[in-house]
């Protein structure tokens, strides 16, 4: 599985996923968007607006978050084999 994390370092929720990925030992590669020229741009091309995180997990895009709720731990959960 490949996975890319777009993020910045201010971001809270950017920084709850990493969070799950390092307690369940899921492998990543981050994409700072205030870091790597080009980056917001590709994520507003990719999903309409400037939104993170967003993961790309073998090529698909996956917002792992709904504002105001927080991560989706249950789609997470599924996406990446952890069981509760």
């Amino acid at each position: 599985m490949h996975i890319l994390l777009y993020s910045a370092s201010w971001c809270r929720d950017c920084r709850a996923i990493k969070r799950y990925l390092a307690e369940h030992g899921v492998e990543y590669t981050e994409i700072d968007i205030e870091e790597t020229p080009g980056a917001a741009e590709l994520v507003i091309r990719q999903v309409g607006k400037r939104a993170i995180p967003q993961l790309v997990i073998d090529g698909e895009w996956f917002q792992p978050y709904r504002p105001g709720d927080g991560l989706l731990y249950d789609e997470l959960d599924q996406r990446f084999g952890v069981r509760a």
